[in-house]
């Protein structure tokens, strides 16, 4: 790679970093990671994107999906160093507020959550061909842009896919009895 490569590189990783920050900044909350880890998260996200992408224009591409799950896998692999170092067990990195909220396992809990999903795939399957790639894309995490992208559409045209698709899909949850709050 040459300095002027180098530089070009450094000033595209620049860029995602700033445009991005808010990104860093809410992974960093969501891990409970005091400031002083947040300017270590920002160096991982940066190394990682630097020597998985290594170019400028990849990394100007890097969307904010990618970024925060960049960010994510770099926050809980700061938290795990933390613990190693202290001694803690490793049982248990994830997100403390879900885990709070999070009710304990139990075999009617489990029956029911594989039911509702067996339902939503139900449901899923009961809508126009066309919109299904899309809405599992959507749920899965992707942004509308990168779906787009993907599928080699317009965001627009990912993007009204995927609204009237996810429309589609509540109509039939709640001609089901499933509510939007999940509840039967």
């Amino acid at each position: 790679m040459t300095v002027t490569q180098s530089d070009t590189v450094s000033r595209a990783l620049e860029a995602i970093m700033t445009r991005y920050s808010g990104v860093l900044r809410t992974v960093g909350a969501r891990y409970r990671l005091p400031s002083a880890d947040l300017d270590e998260l920002t160096q991982e996200v940066r190394v990682r994107l630097w020597g998985a992408l290594s170019t400028n224009e990849r990394i100007d591409a890097v969307s904010p999906s990618y970024l925060y799950r960049a960010a994510t896998t770099a926050a809980i692999d700061i938290v795990r160093r933390r613990r190693s170092a202290r001694g803690d067990s490793l049982d248990m990195v994830d997100d403390a507020e879900i885990s709070a909220r999070r009710a304990p396992p139990t075999p009617e809990r489990d029956a029911s959550l594989k039911e509702l999903g067996e339902r939503v795939e139900q449901a899923l399957q009961s809508i126009v061909a066309s919109r299904r790639p899309v809405v599992r894309m959507y749920l899965a995490g992707y942004g509308t842009a990168e779906i787009g992208e993907l599928m080699g559409w317009t965001e627009a045209k990912a993007r009204n896919l995927v609204y009237r698709g996810l429309a589609d899909l509540r109509l039939r949850l709640r001609a089901m009895g499933i509510d939007g709050g999940g509840n039967t």
